[in-house]
């Protein structure tokens, strides 16, 4: 296991209150969180410290499902997100269980989120990410993560 982390940041013309609801409601997480190819259904959501997020992820584009089955990986994952800082429309902390790698013991990652205002009303996003077990996956993770915050501008009209 590594101990790097892996830090995106971007800017939305969007207000800290209208990312933060896309970030923790059931439709907002649904209509941004999935990577390209791929389709994410929340199960349970539970928003608060101690609180739960599960949702499903499930491969939905040719290459994505190739992908998947290629690797040995099933087409959808149930993910379990435990939060464990909530501060609204500023900041949110949660764990992730990885428990969908072929081979590789299940384990815990953290993932803090920070949303700052800009001077015209915009937030600036600020997330950073635990290391995964190894080099290939915290490129996935890094990956994965850039994409879905690129679907986040495209969900708020950017």
């Amino acid at each position: 296991m590594t101990t790097e982390k892996i830090r995106l940041e971007r800017t939305y013309t969007a207000a800290p209150e209208k990312i933060w609801e896309l970030w923790t409601t059931a439709a907002g997480i649904e209509s941004w969180w999935a990577p390209d190819g791929f389709t994410v259904h929340v199960d349970a959501l539970d928003l608060r410290p101690g609180g739960i997020l599960t949702y499903t992820m499930t491969a939905t584009g040719a290459d994505q499902v190739a992908f998947m089955e290629g690797n040995g990986l099933p087409l959808s994952t149930t993910s379990h997100k435990t939060f464990t800082d909530v501060e609204p429309a500023r900041h949110l902390v949660y764990s992730t269980l990885a428990d969908f790698i072929p081979g590789v013991e299940p384990y815990e990652f953290l993932t803090d989120v920070e949303l700052r205002p800009t001077a015209d009303g915009g937030t600036h996003v600020t997330m950073t990410a635990d290391a995964m077990h190894d080099e290939e996956w915290n490129g996935r993770l890094a990956a994965g993560r850039a994409n879905e915050l690129d679907n986040l501008a495209k969900t708020v009209g950017e």
